[in-house]
């Protein structure tokens, strides 16, 4: 048996980084393997009170919403603009495009064979089932009020259908009937409750929703142990993209990648050492998160932190991560990490 159906993982996620020019342009995605992406994902990695922004195909390619935040969606015209064959096209939006400033963008394409769809409904604040195609059950579902100020809520598959957390905030994945229902998401359908945030009447409303792929794609937790020789998270795959959350308690969301740094460091506060990561829930810069890295292996991760917010002492940390390359390509052969 094969150990992934994706033998090659830019054909459907792909990190990139560029430098700000200020003008319309092309961003043209570094892989050997084009990917017309439907979710683009950005971030000003120095540039201090900028938002994570996300565009997708499926709401309209000018259309922007924000993670670390409650706001509504936005129409930019002078933002992103098309979602080409080999990346996208981005105007001259300071968020997205300032002068000298430098920027990371993270590209998914919408396929059941990568587990990622994009849904869109109008809500109407009755509990109900909405159709997805991704064919097996969803292991991560994200959701946002498109209309109103309303927060993120998010599904894990460790946490199950009764417990919720907002991804544009700290607190724990915790006891919420009302947004999915308590009801687990199965190969066809997914459930809402009655809750306004997440399904208030005549107010339109997107779900991304991932299941994992093996050699692709994990949503797992792990437990950490509160020592800079952090726990061995295996993934099966070397991991381009981690993001982590402790489950129980009100800490952040902390996101790493290999494009941004791409070596594994040593634990001190500059921003030149290690992976240094993002939070979602938060406009910091790349410099003023730093403390909170992980190292890549070629088939896991491991922190490289003592603390609550992505290594305490028994703590369980929920994640999702995405593959660099498989550890074991489609052919039963040990693929070499590039």
């Amino acid at each position: 048996m094969a150990y992934t159906t994706i033998q090659d993982p830019e054909k459907y996620f792909q990190v990139v980084l560029y430098t700000g020019n200020g003008s319309n342009r092309d961003i043209t995605l570094p892989g050997d393997t084009d990917l017309q992406p439907n979710l683009v994902w950005i971030k000003q990695r120095g540039g201090s009170g900028t938002s994570h922004t996300l565009f997708d195909s499926v709401r309209g390619v000018q259309e922007a919403i924000f993670s670390n935040g409650t706001n509504a969606e936005t129409t930019r015209t002078d933002a992103v603009s098309a979602f080409n064959s080999d990346g996208f096209s981005v105007g001259s939006n300071g968020d997205l495009n300032a002068n000298t400033e430098t920027y990371v963008a993270w590209n998914w394409k919408e396929d059941s064979t990568a587990g990622f769809d994009i849904v869109t409904f109008t809500g109407n604040q009755t509990a109900r089932t909405i159709s997805h195609s991704l064919g097996v059950k969803p292991q991560w579902m994200w959701i946002k009020n498109r209309e109103k100020v309303e927060s993120w809520h998010s599904y894990h598959t460790t946490q199950g259908a009764t417990k919720s957390a907002e991804t544009n905030g700290t607190g724990a994945y915790s006891s919420s009937a009302t947004i999915w229902n308590n009801t687990e998401p199965t190969s066809s359908v997914f459930t809402v409750g009655n809750n306004g945030n997440i399904n208030e009447t005549n107010s339109g409303i997107v779900v991304y929703l991932w299941s994992g792929i093996k050699g692709f794609s994990k949503f797992g937790k792990y437990e950490g142990n509160n020592n800079a020789d952090g726990p061995y998270v295996f993934t099966g795959f070397r991991p381009a993209w981690v993001m982590i959350k402790r489950a129980g308690g009100a800490n952040g969301w902390f996101l790493s990648d290999t494009k941004r740094v791409g070596f594994n460091g040593v634990a001190t506060n500059s921003a030149a050492v290690g992976n240094p990561e993002l939070s979602p829930n938060l406009d910091r810069t790349e410099a003023e998160g730093n403390t909170n890295w992980v190292d890549i292996y070629s088939n896991g991760f491991k922190p490289r932190i003592t603390g609550n917010d992505t290594n305490g002492g028994s703590e369980t940390y929920v994640y999702m991560a995405f593959a660099h390359q498989p550890m074991v390509n489609s052919d039963g052969i040990h693929s070499n990490a590039r």
